[in-house]
């Protein structure tokens, strides 16, 4: 895949220089595309169309990307004609759990389709390995395929592009209305992922209710490296399944240990359960936007530590954990550490007050309530209780 017309292909991340990548969204619409001009080239060439090894497709910012065809063929079945490609997706030097999946895009001529026509002359579904949606509050109703707006309309455009291109030699003005001596078809676009099912178990698509794949995602077709779009819309997305469901409370976790300690203490539902990772600050706020009555702040020792110590954001890009002032506030908690002893860590802290003192419930209940003041500063007053989580998946104390 290579850069056109101003998409950005890098971001710096201290010293280095990481990779931009591509959302499966875009890797569906230059499919798409490639699929329909194989389909409608037909054994003759289509005036402007590409090497179909080579596809170049629209992004939503008025950029344009070239991505490389990984297959592709034409196919009849049952009368119909049809063709379908594929891409693999790229995500550059982002932790995608897609980076690699090849993306299929199948395309066929629906020729006894009765009007109302769907718009722009074509159908888009989703096919094996992509998710189908089960519960109210995503951006798609029930029943849908998961494929999201943007790349619905990545792929319209896309495909609408291989049509024109199809239509100009006969001078039609909309070449989605006839193909083939003036026949009137509608194009059905369908969307796969192979792996998809198996790959969709290491995202959070089951908990949101969107069963048998992955999605197809993307807000501008650009995946950028490590950056906080996937994290902060997986959070809203959680947390729009949770009021759509009516729920009153809402567990916000530093991650799956502890949020599994949370989950086998007190037996939420599980779609009260909201992965924050280090964007504290970000789902408190919108806990508080989507109306919730209670939060639950779930944390191990290290990240209650932070955010006791008022920090909005606990991962370390934003600052490494001080441990000297962490000692200094456990100290006003009434924590008992030497003062010519040195840490390393907040864990090797932990270690030792453990192995000298053992664990005293109403000194780490202390640095809960510290960590509870912090939060509901931020949500305003919405009521805010924290919890302790250990390192054996188990919640120690709680701030009430």
């Amino acid at each position: 895949m290579t850069q056109k017309k101003g998409v950005k292909r890098g971001v710096t991340a201290r010293s280095k220089m990481l990779r931009s990548g591509y959302t499966t969204g875009a890797c569906a619409a230059a499919a798409a595309k490639a699929a329909t001009l194989l389909l409608l080239n037909s054994g003759s060439a289509v005036r402007g169309s590409e090497d179909l090894q080579n596809i170049e497709i629209p992004f939503p910012d008025g950029s344009r990307a070239t991505f490389k065809v990984h297959n592709s063929s034409s196919t009849m079945q049952d009368a119909q004609q049809g063709a379908w490609a594929s891409i693999i997706k790229d995500a550059g030097d982002d932790p995608d759990v897609t980076n690699g999946a090849e993306i299929i895009a199948a395309v066929t001529f629906l020729t006894d389709s009765l009007p109302p026509f769907p718009p722009n002359g074509f159908v888009i579904k989703g096919g094996n390995g992509v998710g189908r949606v089960t519960k109210p509050g995503l951006s798609l109703p029930v029943g849908e395929a998961a494929i999201n707006p943007v790349p619905k309309k990545m792929i319209q455009e896309a495909v609408t592009e291989a049509l024109r291109q199809a239509a100009e030699p006969k001078g039609d003005s909309d070449g989605s209305k006839s193909f083939r001596g003036g026949m009137s078809a509608i194009l059905e676009i369908t969307i796969s992922v192979p792996d998809g099912e198996e790959l969709a178990k290491k995202t959070l698509n089951r908990r949101l209710g969107i069963i048998g794949g992955i999605s197809i995602l993307g807000t501008s077709g650009i995946v950028k490296p490590l950056s906080s779009e996937a994290w902060t819309a997986s959070i809203t997305a959680s947390m729009d399944v949770a009021r759509a469901l009516n729920l009153q409370e809402i567990v916000v976790s530093a991650g799956r240990a502890s949020e599994k300690a949370h989950m086998r203490k007190y037996h939420l539902p599980e779609e009260a359960y909201v992965m924050m990772g280090d964007y504290l600050e970000f789902s408190l706020l919108a806990a508080k936007m989507h109306g919730f009555t209670r939060i639950h702040l779930c944390a191990q020792w290290a990240k209650m530590l932070k955010i006791a110590m008022s920090t909005p954001h606990t991962h370390v890009k934003h600052g490494a954990l001080n441990v000297k002032e962490a000692i200094d506030l456990l100290i006003r908690l009434g924590f008992d550490f030497p003062e010519d002893m040195e840490w390393n860590t907040a864990r090797e802290a932990f270690d030792y007050f453990i192995s000298v003192y053992g664990f005293e419930p109403s000194l780490f209940r202390k640095l809960c309530g510290a960590v509870k003041n912090y939060a509901e500063a931020i949500t305003g007053g919405i009521p805010v209780v924290s919890h302790l989580a250990s390192y054996r998946e188990e919640i120690l104390v709680s701030s009430e």
